[in-house]
């Protein structure tokens, strides 16, 4: 009887193994790749600078707003600009029209003043860089600026300022790494 058993144990536990391996095998097929990330983090911790205004790319984003609706980039290309206070008081004439914040923002807007945001990312002195050929390549803004979407405040999440990240970002994704595309005379 005993003899009997071995075998059909054996199988079961053969066939099981395959079971199993195939399972394991399947959801390793299945996963997706994880992406290189081309920006790394920043890893010295920068806060989020004092604005004059309290703003929340996490609020916005989540109401259907994106980039492009608040930032153009006019020329010659190089930086992305701040929206203008009419564009912001487009919502915001009815939107928490009684909150502090929004009565400064209506101030710097009848004023026909720029709001004097603090910018968190600043392009390095000798360094010729632009946005425009980034935006046209299809960088997306997030892989640069990391999670702006889930962001209360914005600061300086990722080393994108760093030759290293650009040099690392060229590289994964063929461009050019001479050092005139980025220093120019």
């Amino acid at each position: 009887m005993k003899s009997r058993n071995i075998p059909l144990v054996t199988a079961f536990s053969m066939l099981a193994t395959l079971l199993f391996l195939a399972l394991r095998l399947s959801a390793q097929q299945a996963a997706p790749p994880a992406a290189k990330q081309m920006v790394p983090n920043n890893p010295s911790e920068h806060p989020a600078p004092e604005q004059p205004i309290p703003y929340s790319h996490k609020k916005h984003l989540a109401v259907g707003l994106e980039c492009k609706n608040c930032h153009t980039n006019p020329e010659p290309g190089k930086l992305m600009t701040f929206p203008a206070t009419s564009k912001c008081m487009e919502c915001h004439v009815t939107i928490a029209k009684d909150k502090p914040s929004i009565q400064k923002l209506a101030t710097f807007a009848k004023s026909q003043q720029p709001i004097p945001w603090v910018r968190v990312y600043t392009v390095l002195p000798g360094v010729a860089w632009t946005h425009r050929a980034h935006v046209a390549a299809g960088v997306k803004c997030e892989t640069c600026h990391g999670p702006v979407r889930e962001m209360e405040a914005m600061s300086e999440v990722t080393s994108v300022i760093t030759m290293y990240s650009c040099l690392t970002c060229h590289e994964m994704n063929h461009a050019k790494t001479s050092c005139d595309t980025c220093h120019k005379n």
